[in-house]
């Protein structure tokens, strides 16, 4: 592929004959207004979008998002990521919000706050993305991690919410604090990244396993058997965009309209039609999301 093709949005799918939903996005990450998104998403068939939170502001803006478009639902959190930021600092201002000083645990309880508040809204029906993720935060961030991952667990709970999880590199951990702190009627593994035996734990546990572009990847054998063996009722699809954009045009921004690829590579791993994983998804999604 030539350099300049990768600032080409890749072309429209073939259009899904069953609507169905995104259930991870960012679209203020995305170059595309909400309207363009929504119109380009819908002319393939998906026609819903979870529009997904990773700090204060931008998980504020996905609840105004969905407020503003029926076809929106928001989900609201402090990214895994984004918790050891707010009490250690960051100097770097990695995250598009510039550098900041160590607010320490007052900060990342103020933080908390303005989550709790926004989960309230009736726009809002999931709390995440939170979890954990020891990619990217050395062990000095666990603490911070992990003290979020269970405020944000007593939120979803005590507002009804899905709770929608980020866990890279810390399966373990994750199913852990999930089981000592008691989990959410509804949870959603996004980005799902275990392998075939913790989708069978998920499984038991009626946890929903959402996956994404990844799972069309070359060397993403692990990921296909662990597709292979999660239930139909509780597999959702999504993109992540614009990151993890699917096979044949990884390399480029990512966006809801490419969700055709996915499901078609979804349903020939399951060995189900393309129509009958649709129906499922669509089903699934309205269950784990309650609307």
């Amino acid at each position: 592929m030539a350099p300049q093709d990768k600032d080409t949005p890749p072309p429209l799918p073939e259009p899904l004959r069953v609507p169905v939903a995104d259930s991870h996005t960012h679209l203020d990450m995305q170059e595309t207004t909400v309207e363009e998104a929504l119109a380009k998403a819908a002319s393939v068939g998906v026609t819903t979008l979870v529009q997904v939170g990773c700090d204060v502001h931008g998980s504020r803006w996905a609840a105004d998002t969905a407020a503003a478009h029926e076809r929106v639902h928001a989900a609201v959190a402090l990214h895994p990521n984004e918790a050891p930021r707010i009490v250690l600092g960051d100097p770097d201002g990695w995250s598009r919000q510039g550098a900041r000083d160590a607010g320490g645990d007052a900060a990342l309880d103020d933080a908390l706050g303005e989550i709790d508040a926004l989960a309230a809204r009736p726009e809002v029906r999931g709390v995440g993305e939170t979890g954990l993720d020891y990619f990217r935060t050395g062990p000095e961030g666990a603490a911070a991690q992990q003290r979020s991952f269970r405020a944000h667990i007593e939120i979803a709970k005590r507002h009804g919410k899905a709770l929608v999880i980020h866990d890279r590199e810390a399966h373990d951990d994750v199913l852990r604090i999930l089981r000592e702190e008691g989990a959410p009627d509804r949870v959603v593994f996004h980005c799902y990244s275990g392998d075939a035996a913790m989708a069978k734990t998920c499984a038991e546990a009626g946890y929903f396993m959402s996956f994404a572009g990844n799972v069309t990847f070359k060397n993403a054998g692990p990921l296909r058997g662990a597709l292979a063996v999660a239930p139909p009722e509780l597999v959702l699809v999504e993109t992540d965009a614009p990151f993890l954009t699917p096979a044949p045009y990884r390399g480029r921004a990512n966006a809801p309209y490419l969700i055709p690829h996915t499901l078609r590579a979804m349903a020939e791993v399951k060995g189900m039609t393309e129509d009958a994983l649709a129906l499922a998804i669509a089903e699934n999604t309205a269950r784990a999301f309650d609307y």
